[in-house]
């Protein structure tokens, strides 16, 4: 495929925030629109010089991480373990778990009494206080793009079907109440451990995410020259 990077231009700042771990959905209008009137594009492009970018139907893209072993991160761990306790909270309440997990929004309020409900689950990912569960949940939906936060209202973006896609595989097959409570790892989409991203992010501010694409610009434009 013949690559014109001059129709690419929100390469840099897609680059940089695919590189990060981020999730590009409509919350972002400028990105999500040059993705998706480019999408062929972008992804020959990520795919030569060795990202795989993954376009998902229901509005939302993101970069696989080149490590995905066995090893189940603690980031994927806590959010899609903090998916399947509100997806259970939600349903004793009455409410709609995918409504609310698909577009929908809590209240920062709402914290506390998930957390002190769901304790001993909160314990195996390590959140023991309403500040942890802030700091280690919340922001990392919000820093992923999983999620937005507004005046305390947390409001859920499309990427969250990520979660949703396990949540909905393991209640074809077993109650949702067993499995929270079962000895058995809960299945998780790869994602960016918290120190991986953490170093990326620090890095990213030392322009390492331009340096790289960059790179991968020039090696492009190599391939191209050859094919000429």
């Amino acid at each position: 495929m013949n690559i014109d990077l001059k129709e690419l231009t929100q390469l840099a700042p897609i680059f940089r925030e695919l590189f990060k771990g981020y999730h590009v959905s409509r919350r972002d209008p400028e990105l999500y629109a040059q993705l998706s009137n480019q999408q062929d594009q972008y992804r020959a492009l990520f795919k030569a010089l060795g990202y795989e970018l993954v376009c998902d139907s229901r509005g939302f893209y993101y970069f696989v991480p080149e490590q995905m072993g066995a090893h189940v991160n603690k980031t994927a761990q806590r959010l899609a373990l903090f998916t399947f306790i509100l997806v259970e909270h939600l349903a004793d309440q009455g409410r709609d778990p995918l409504a609310v997990l698909d577009g929908g929004s809590i209240g920062r309020d709402e914290l506390p009494a998930l957390l002190e409900k769901y304790r001993d689950l909160f314990l195996q990912a390590e959140v023991t206080s309403v500040e942890e569960l802030e700091e280690k949940v919340m922001r990392r939906l919000n820093q992923l793009g999983f999620a937005g936060e507004e005046n305390g209202i947390y409001r859920f973006l499309a990427p969250m079907h990520r979660f949703l896609d396990v949540c909905l595989s393991v209640q074809q097959d077993r109650d949702l109440a067993a499995t929270l409570h079962s000895a058995q790892p809960l299945p998780t989409p790869a994602l960016l451990d918290d120190e991986t991203e953490d170093e990326i992010i620090s890095l990213a501010e030392d322009e390492l995410e331009e340096d790289a694409l960059a790179r991968a610009m020039a090696d492009e434009r190599a391939l191209q020259e050859i094919d000429a």
